[in-house]
């Protein structure tokens, strides 16, 4: 064992971070006699009771070995080796997503709309004897916005997967169907020149998209603009937590809370406000600079309005 033992080390010393396989007879020999940080795969016999071709690596639990029958008039089993590791795209299913592609020209039209609306309406619809009722006064309204939104913007289903890179187009998923496509067909010419269309058209819409994110380090103020490239080019991507069904914390959290007023007999009563009391008022020139504070990259609130509708 001397021999494999320097070869071996040589090897390891020369590729520090590499991965080592070996395989090959090991009948009257055990491999990790000398190289004792390398694990070995082959755990069935082969021919017999006894095991002879053994294949060793340098990294646990990286392969599976199953037998499999003989090649040919071989005396014993031949021996498959599968990966233990699955890809993150056979691990997991790909994603539909709704989203809403505003064409050119939806901000004007959405605006027109809501400048010929009369919103009075709304507020008369929802007056009882001069008493409004707030909470359906805001889903008309809300209900309102949502379908001027659906009229002025085009719904459409896309599907993401695990391992779609950022700089994926359209161009270039429809160059890839036609590359499968001519390889199917089995004519050499069209998957020849499939083939240099699409790595053409990678090679540049990674290149532009290198340069976007290169300008916004360059002129961009905005931090979570940079903080997204970042996290882009790091390939960073935050585990969102599924929230937990179960009721009993928020339930215990509202006992708590409340253990003082489940003791108290006396009824609540409406405080009057004090006769010299300022009103709140709240102008429109106040309103229009609070709304136009709004980031419109963020994402909708509770009304399922969208922030860049707020800011038009």
């Amino acid at each position: 064992m001397c021999e494999p033992y320097r070869a071996i080390s040589d090897l390891q010393n020369a590729h520090p971070d590499g991965l080592f396989i070996i395989t090959g007879d090991f009948n009257h020999a055990n491999l990790k006699s000398v190289l004792s940080k390398f694990h070995q795969y082959v755990d069935f016999a082969m021919r017999g009771m006894n095991t002879m071709d053994l294949v060793y690596t340098n990294i646990p639990g990286a392969y599976r070995a199953e037998p499999h029958p003989h090649l040919s008039y071989s005396d014993h089993i031949s021996v498959i080796l599968i990966p233990a590791y699955r890809p993150l795209v056979r691990r997991s299913k790909p994603v539909l997503k709704q989203v809403k592609i505003w064409p050119e020209g939806a901000t004007y039209a959405l605006q027109d709309c809501f400048k010929c609306t009369d919103w009075n309406m709304f507020r008369e619809a929802e007056t009882n004897s001069d008493s409004i009722n707030l909470e359906e006064y805001m889903t008309s309204v809300n209900s309102y916005v949502s379908k001027c939104i659906n009229d002025v913007t085009i719904s459409k289903t896309i599907t993401t997967r695990s391992n779609q890179k950022p700089w994926m187009t359209a161009k270039v998923r429809a160059l890839l169907k036609s590359r499968d496509s001519a390889f199917r067909a089995g004519n050499k010419m069209a998957l020849k020149t499939a083939r240099a269309k699409l790595s053409r058209d990678i090679r540049d819409t990674m290149r532009a998209h290198a340069q976007r994110n290169h300008s916004h380090f360059q002129n961009s103020r905005d931090s979570c603009i940079i903080w997204q490239d970042i996290q882009a080019i790091m390939n960073y991507k935050t585990t969102l937590s599924a929230c937990d069904n179960d009721t009993s914390l928020s339930d215990m959290l509202n006992n708590f809370y409340t253990r003082f007023e489940t003791q108290n007999s006396i009824a609540a009563r409406k405080t009057t406000p004090p006769p010299n009391g300022q009103v709140l008022c709240l102008s429109m020139a106040d309103m229009k600079r609070t709304i136009c504070r709004v980031n419109p990259q963020k994402s909708a609130g509770p009304d399922n309005i969208p922030s860049r509708v707020l800011n038009s």
